[in-house]
């Protein structure tokens, strides 16, 4: 066994991963061809690590080309497993032309879900008309609303719980001022739990712990202060249990691998701690992914940091 397949034994990083990394590879700053990344979520899923892959992300906009890149892919998948394949899962981006999407999305639906299918969106809105407007294109299908955080944020997510979505966060981007304040955030899943609205996250999270990073894989890259997806689960779990601001703030901060032991039973850092049990709830109805352009290495860096 390897050192980050033995870190990713404990039940307590199982509960906090299973399903939970949604595979970006098409986005910065990976942006890989459509064929890398459909070969890559292929050979994911069929790695001892699978259990911890999510959906793939794909623009609406090319659901058809992603049908003629993967179909042969997908048919001899079935084949192999005589009826037993999972279905590919899609997370569809929506763009400025919502309808034409949403037709895109209703039209790979149709095809053959037995292989893949869309059963998540995801859109972005900076009002509660927008967010209203948008739910009523993707019913029966799980909808993530990307949010702006310089802004009141509740009542943007009245809206959003009232409209039986679920709201999202950019945590990152190719450029340094992309990255928000461990404040925003923190006042983002504070407000997530006050309204019972569940989020995902996405960008500048494939570590996992704070610190400074290459901002993209050039090797003349700038470096910015990125969150750890390890912490920014850490921190909704607490939200979830009612702490405040500052709490949240603090688990978002912390950069010491030394200060967090993680064992089957739970997960302890810088004077608090989540059971398993909590993050297992945590993760099924609150924290519910994170994107990332890398599958492997926020494992690959989670089995560096904590190897026994």
């Amino acid at each position: 066994m390897n050192e980050t397949a033995a870190v990713l034994d404990r039940l307590s990083l199982r509960a906090l991963l299973a399903e939970a990394i949604d595979y970006a590879g098409l986005f910065p700053p990976a942006s890989l061809d459509l064929a890398s990344v459909v070969e890559n979520y292929r050979a994911y899923r069929r790695s001892d690590d699978a259990w911890s892959l999510g959906r793939l992300i794909v623009p609406a906009a090319r659901l058809d080309a992603l049908a003629a890149q993967a179909g042969a892919g997908w048919r001899a998948d079935a084949a192999d497993h005589a009826g037993d394949a999972q279905p590919w899962r899609i997370s569809a981006l929506i763009g400025a032309d919502v309808e034409s999407d949403a037709a895109r999305v209703a039209a790979f639906n149709e095809r053959d879900a037995a292989l893949a299918v869309v059963d998540s969106v995801e859109s972005r809105a900076t009002s509660p008309e927008e967010i209203r407007a948008l739910a009523g294109h993707f019913g029966g299908l799980q909808h993530f609303i990307e949010l702006p955080l310089d802004v009141e944020l509740s009542p943007l997510l009245v809206a959003v719980r009232d409209s039986s979505a679920r709201a999202k966060i950019r945590t990152g981007g190719a450029v340094a001022s992309a990255i928000p304040s461990a404040r925003d955030v923190a006042r983002f899943l504070r407000g997530c739990a006050d309204a019972g609205v569940a989020f995902k996250a996405t960008a500048g999270l494939h570590h996992p712990l704070r610190g400074e990073y290459r901002l993209t894989y050039e090797a003349s890259s700038a470096q910015g202060t990125m969150f750890g997806y390890l912490t920014l689960f850490l921190a909704a779990a607490q939200a979830r249990d009612g702490a405040p601001v500052e709490v949240l703030e603090a688990t978002l901060e912390s950069r010491r691998s030394t200060a967090i032991e993680i064992s089957d039973a739970e997960i302890r850092w810088d004077g608090q701690c989540a059971s398993t049990q909590s993050l297992a709830a945590t993760r099924e109805v609150f924290a519910l992914a994170f994107g990332s352009c890398s599958f492997r290495e926020p494992l690959d860096d989670l089995g560096t940091l904590f190897a026994p």
